[in-house]
């Protein structure tokens, strides 16, 4: 099982940006997609050869939004987490497996200043109660923009960014809990490498010089490890200003 992540900054813009030729090309059995900012009516019927589309798109249109094209049924969806305040921005969608819970998750941005930091804490705790309670049942794999650069070397410049969004201490916390649950960085289980970005701003040609920050992840139950294959960022695919994750999974 072969499943891709990718944050398209709009899914409308990006289909003119060769998206559909990086699918054709990449084949994922699952395609995960943050930041659709559409809902799908207003998207021309794409991908026919995935015959199974999820969306979950935002109250505030031209925000946020997940979807996700798989091949293969899932034996059960869900769209949110089951809190009101969250799910009307449309950020999280739920496969069900037979082995394991396929979560895509866009995590909501502090913003500049911060002026949405305390919100984004309360979406990182009920987001992890949201994971555990699935993990209670069978493993869980969760992909997608978590808007946070975990350690120093998952930015390229760690010093001038403490706080800002996406690397205050206060949001690194937030994932170092997702850690001590139980759950595990599959990047970085297989590549402690540093310069390995998912994320460049367009200024000053931040992604020309790699000047960037991995902020995209693939994280796994403890106990599933062992059935992942592989991991991958796809830096040369463009189209957003975020690029694709992989990860595969073990005869599923």
């Amino acid at each position: 099982m072969k499943i891709i992540s990718w944050n398209v900054n709009g899914i409308r813009a990006i289909l003119g940006k060769g998206f559909l030729d990086f699918v054709d090309a990449e084949a994922p059995d699952v395609l995960c997609i943050q930041e659709t900012k559409a809902h799908q009516s207003q998207v021309d019927e794409i991908l026919k050869e995935y015959p199974h589309h999820y969306w979950n798109s935002a109250e505030k249109k031209g925000y946020s939004g997940t979807a996700i094209f798989s091949r293969k049924k899932p034996i059960g969806v869900a769209h949110g987490i089951g809190i009101a305040g969250h799910d009307q921005e449309g950020r999280v969608i739920t496969l069900e497996f037979p082995q394991y819970y396929l979560v895509t998750v866009y995590t909501p941005n502090s913003r500049r200043d911060l002026v949405r930091l305390s919100y984004r804490m309360q979406w990182d705790r009920d987001f992890l109660a949201y994971l555990k309670y699935l993990e209670a049942k069978k493993p869980v794999i969760f992909g997608g923009d978590l808007n946070v650069a975990h350690k120093e070397i998952d930015l390229a410049n760690p010093a001038s960014n403490r706080r800002n969004a996406g690397f205050t201490d206060e949001e690194r916390g937030g994932f170092d809990n997702i850690v001590s649950a139980g759950f595990v960085d599959s990047y970085r289980a297989f590549d402690e490498s540093p310069d390995k970005y998912t994320w460049w701003s367009y200024m000053a040609g931040a992604r020309q010089r790699n000047i960037g920050w991995r902020i995209d992840y693939f994280c796994v139950s403890e106990s599933f490890l062992p059935s992942i294959k592989s991991v991958a960022i796809l830096p040369h695919i463009m189209g957003s200003d975020h690029c694709p994750v992989g990860i595969e999974v073990k005869g599923r």
